[in-house]
């Protein structure tokens, strides 16, 4: 069974989601016959970062807002953060435009590396504060992904996986994705947002249950979970 997640690596909800749908798969019986599929999605694909700006004022202005609003949003995603085991760290984050995020992770991918790569660039930009708009910052990061370090720097040096990144896009806006995380289970049912793990556990059961004869349908989820079509939203 597949599932499909749009995501950017700019997204703090992104990463939490990431880790709530782990816990989910952790208590799934048939884990081992998931594929995660990992899709581009850019929050501000024109983002235009101002070197050394503060992020707290960069996102009250984004937001029309004042910066202290600014950091009591930071710290309450850091508490949230907090409670799935990651350590946000919002005073050393580096704004960034994360195009270049996502073709390395394409590269991963063609290596079987998707979802490490997805992985060390969240914990890079949230956690660690490095400046994922740094060529020489992905490259170590691609060394740490063991990706071939030639072919990490070719990429980085052209637009290779650009295409990739604008169809994963396009397909998002296709299927009326407004904002990430959305996550696509077996091409049925649709999640959007870092819901808790008991409602993704609810969603794997469901779409394993539809997807494979055998196995009994369970009762519906609580509502967060919408076929494509449109049913049980």
């Amino acid at each position: 069974m597949k599932i499909e997640i749009w995501s950017d690596i700019l997204c703090p909800f992104c990463y939490i989601g990431k880790r709530r749908l782990e816990k989910a798969l952790a208590g799934f019986a048939h884990a081992a016959d998931v594929q995660v599929e990992w899709r581009s999605f850019e929050l501000d694909p024109n983002a235009d970062p101002t070197p050394g700006e503060n992020q707290y004022v960069r996102l009250a202005r984004k937001y029309g807002n004042t910066e202290q609003w600014a950091r009591q949003m930071s710290a309450n995603m850091t508490q949230m953060a907090a409670e799935e085991g990651l350590a946000f760290d919002f005073d050393s984050l580096v704004p960034a435009n994360s195009l270049d995020a996502h073709r390395l992770i394409h590269l991963a991918a063609r290596h079987g590396r998707q979802d490490a790569a997805k992985e060390r660039l969240f914990q890079a930009y949230l956690e660690e504060g490095l400046d994922i708009n740094d060529h020489g910052v992905l490259r170590r990061l691609g060394a740490d992904l063991e990706l071939p370090e030639a072919e990490v720097t070719a990429v980085l040096a052209s637009r290779e996986f650009e295409q990739q990144v604008r169809q994963d896009e396009y397909e998002a806006r296709q299927i009326g994705v407004r904002g990430v995380p959305y996550f696509v289970f077996a091409d049925k049912y649709a999640v959007s947002g870092a819901q808790p793990a008991e409602l993704f556990a609810e969603v794997l059961e469901k779409a394993w249950s539809e997807t494979q004869p055998r196995h009994e349908a369970i009762a519906g989820t609580n509502g967060a979970a919408c076929g494509l079509d449109g049913s049980n939203c």
